[in-house]
């Protein structure tokens, strides 16, 4: 497994070297300047030229991107040039209201999806059947940005059970603090909770028509011993990569979903930080955010190695 891993380290660190050069450029590319943002509409060049040569942005492109690069290997990563504090603090602030949301949605994904594959595949049931057709359909079909609404409208206004947004820390009142995070999580989990249960009633499928399966069956074994000793098991690799592709998605949809129920996390972060052109904010938050994908993508190959030996040899 060592020697598996070791393969796979270098193709992660050339990604997020290409990361770090894209995020840079195109921030760059993007029409407005911090400085200008900072002295606002009525200043003159001089006061501007001051700004910029406090920032830093009059040195040539490349002295800027070996500092910023210096900076992270150091882990001094400056002030923010617009919203205020250390760059730092920002993002560890806010990333640990996304965690907390990501981590919820992961859980749901994984329950919905199970639940969602398991029955599609094994109900006897064409009415059950027929419900998990149209849910999954439904979840894949409907955008986050309307699931979420219509969320809002049914659980906050109609049924007048759960907050329509906003966060309470769960360390500090952990009951309140789920009920603010049940909404959030479940519009973001909806559709890779989908994706996740069509993989997963396929891979089932596949495995209960397998010869060795309908001989057990003839035997007498038990049909549930059957799903959960054997075939589930056997249909999980291909899932969990795709779980871990799904996990960089939820990280993407956080963004949205966190506009949506006023969720103070990265998002919202990265909103301000690209309204204001703060790029220290925001390249060391996309640059993380690359980080945490590359790192999941690594993590799920080493799975899936696990569950099957034959991938370490490759």
């Amino acid at each position: 497994m060592r020697g598996y891993l070791l393969r796979r380290l270098p193709s992660a660190l050339l990604v997020l070297i290409a990361a770090s050069f894209v995020i840079f450029a195109i921030l760059r590319l993007v029409p407005g300047d911090p400085a200008t943002t900072l002295a606002g509409p009525d200043a003159d060049a001089a006061t501007v030229a001051a700004i910029r040569d406090r920032l830093g942005l009059d040195a040539p492109l490349l002295s800027q991107y070996v500092h910023w690069i210096g900076s992270l290997l150091t882990g001094d990563l400056g002030p923010s040039y617009a919203i205020g504090g250390r760059t730092a603090d920002l993002i560890g602030d806010g990333l640990g209201a996304t965690a907390e949301l990501t981590a919820a949605a992961l859980l749901f994904v994984i329950v919905l999806g199970t639940a969602f594959g398991v029955l599609g595949a094994t109900s006897r049931s064409r009415w059950v059947r027929t419900a998990v057709r149209v849910t999954t359909t439904a979840a894949l079909a409907v955008p986050p940005f309307v699931s979420g609404v219509l969320l809002v409208l049914l659980f906050a206004v109609v049924l007048g059970v759960l907050p329509p947004g906003g966060r309470v820390a769960f360390l500090s009142a952990p009951d309140l603090a789920a009920q603010y995070l049940v909404l959030p999580a479940l519009c973001l989990a909806l559709p890779s909770a989908a994706v996740l249960g069509r993989y997963l009633k396929d891979g089932i499928e596949r495995g209960l028509a397998e010869d060795y399966i309908r001989t057990a069956t003839a035997a007498g074994i038990a049909p549930r011993r059957l799903l959960w000793r054997h075939t589930l098991p056997n249909a999980l690799p291909p899932v969990v990569t795709l779980l871990g592709m799904q996990v960089g998605n939820l990280l993407g949809g956080a963004v949205l979903v966190e506009a949506i129920f006023a969720w103070p996390g990265l998002g919202q972060l990265a909103e301000q930080g690209l309204q204001r052109r703060d790029y220290p904010v925001v390249q060391d938050l996309l640059l993380l955010l690359v980080a945490v994908f590359v790192l999941v993508q690594l993590l799920t190959d080493l799975v899936y190695a696990w569950l099957d030996p034959r991938i370490r040899w490759e």
